[in-house]
């Protein structure tokens, strides 16, 4: 075991061969190092099951959204691999992975750039071999189920904040991918959609992969927590364990979730 991580059981009250279930998404020795020189990835392994649920946690600068874009494509390994349902991420399966993984991005503007708020939701799925009828009707039933339908035919930037973090989900949900990668999910929402997100992250089958300093939202909503400092992987265990453990937390420059402290 690489000497810098900590490692806890990452499923204390599951049966004992969870480890063993089919792994979704592996990642092997990867590192990865900006145009001046910074190592931003530093040698990661990671095996992910599949329908799993993890938190990326760390202090600023320690890496974690650089990881979380390599699952996308959106960074290429420079050394290690990245594999996701057996399929390899490199430049020429990168059509693939774009339907297996859906990104939604810490600011909902970026995610959303059409007039009208249908045009957003649909744009994906009119990239893929549908019929129109099937298209309205994916577009329809998601948006209904995240309460947005009413919304429909407004401008993307005269909704509210949370309004626009709903709807950046909408454009990955309406794909079904099986891994759903969040980028600071809850950096604008008020408790009352904070608390909505929980229950529809709760309610999601696929694998999903969280990046936040909101370590409350973590503890509601992953199995499993990782710690990253300075590019590496500095613990992996339990999310109770983890966000837990006040001198772990401290020693990679976290406190503990407010509902501890």
């Amino acid at each position: 075991m690489d000497n810098y991580r900590t490692v806890v059981s990452c499923f204390p009250d599951a049966p004992p061969d969870i480890l063993t279930l089919p792994k979704l998404i592996t990642i092997e020795r990867l590192s990865f190092a900006y145009p001046d020189k910074t190592k931003a990835i530093d040698n990661i392994t990671l095996a992910l099951p599949r329908g799993s649920s993890i938190g990326i946690v760390g202090a600023n600068g320690a890496g974690k959204s650089t990881l979380v874009n390599h699952l996308n494509g959106y960074y290429l390994p420079q050394e290690g691999s990245i594999s996701i349902g057996g399929i390899m991420i490199k430049k020429k399966s990168l059509d693939q992975i774009h339907k297996m993984v859906g990104l939604v991005f810490q600011n909902p503007d970026d995610q959303l750039f059409t007039a009208r708020l249908y045009d957003d939701i649909a744009f994906g799925l009119e990239n893929l071999d549908m019929t129109p009828s099937s298209i309205h009707n994916l577009v329809e039933k998601t948006l209904r189920e995240l309460n947005l339908w009413e919304l429909r035919d407004k401008p993307p930037s005269h909704l509210s904040q949370g309004e626009k973090r709903f709807a950046a989900f909408a454009t990955i949900l309406v794909m079904k991918p099986e891994v759903i990668v969040m980028d600071e999910p809850t950096s604008d929402l008020d408790p009352k959609n904070r608390r909505k997100l929980i229950n529809l992250i709760n309610s999601l089958a696929a694998t999903k992969i969280t990046v936040s300093h909101d370590l409350d939202f973590i503890w509601d909503t992953c199995q499993r927590v990782c710690i990253m400092k300075k590019g590496h992987i500095s613990a992996d265990g339990s999310a109770k364990e983890i966000l837990s453990n006040k001198e772990l937390l401290e020693a990679n420059n976290l406190e503990l979730p407010l509902r501890l402290q």
